[in-house]
C-alpha cells in the first residue's frame, strides 16, 4: 500500500462514479483488518504508528468513496476540474430560479405536510442530479460540467438540511 495512492487505487476499485456499495464496504473491512494497529503490536511502537496512519487513511478514503457527492467531487478533482465551491458559484439560470422558488416555499411553509412535500421535491431533484453526475463522469467524461453539477448538489444537500431543521423546529 502507498499513502499517495488515490482512494480508488487504495481500494482496488475502478476510477468511476458508479460503485457497488457492498463491494466498497467489504473492501473497507478487509483493509481495516490488514492495517489494524493491534496486528503490529509485536513490531513495536513505530510499526503501530504507521498502521494507525494507514487506518486513518483507509477511513478517510472510505468516507469519500461511500458518499456520492464527495465521490463525484473527488473524481472531478482527480480529473483536473476542481469544485472551487467558495469561489465559483456560477449556476445555470434555471437552477438559480429553482433555488429561489425552494427558498420561498421553505420560508412560507407553516406545517409539516408542506415541508415534507418540499423535501420530496428536493429529494427527487437530488436523485436526478446524482444521475446526471454519473452520466457526466462515467459516460461523457465531461468533468468541468460534472463539477458544476457537484456544486448544485452541494446546494441541494445544504437545502435538505435546512428543511430537516425546520421540520425539527415544528416537532418541538
Amino acid at each position: 500500500m502507498n499513502l499517495q495512492s488515490t482512494d480508488f487505487e487504495l481500494f482496488g476499485l475502478p476510477e468511476r462514479f458508479e460503485q457497488e456499495r457492498a463491494q466498497l464496504d467489504q473492501r473497507w473491512k478487509e483493509l481495516q483488518k490488514e492495517a489494524h494497529p493491534d496486528r503490529f503490536a509485536a513490531h513495536g511502537a513505530a510499526a503501530q504508528r504507521v498502521a494507525m496512519q494507514w487506518s486513518v487513511r483507509i477511513n478517510e478514503a472510505y468516507q469519500r468513496l461511500k458518499d456520492p457527492l464527495r465521490r463525484a467531487a473527488y473524481l472531478c478533482e482527480l480529473r483536473g476540474a476542481p469544485i472551487e465551491a467558495e469561489s465559483n458559484t456560477a449556476m445555470p439560470a434555471a437552477f438559480l430560479m429553482q433555488q429561489m422558488e425552494w427558498r420561498e416555499a421553505l420560508d412560507e411553509a407553516v406545517d409539516a405536510k408542506t415541508l415534507e412535500h418540499l423535501a420530496d421535491e428536493v429529494g427527487t431533484a437530488r436523485r436526478e442530479a446524482i444521475a446526471r453526475c454519473q452520466s457526466l463522469i462515467d459516460v461523457d467524461q465531461q468533468f468541468s460540467q460534472a463539477a458544476q453539477q457537484v456544486r448544485a448538489l452541494m446546494f441541494i444537500a445544504r437545502f435538505e438540511r435546512d428543511i430537516e431543521s425546520r421540520l425539527d423546529q415544528l416537532g418541538q
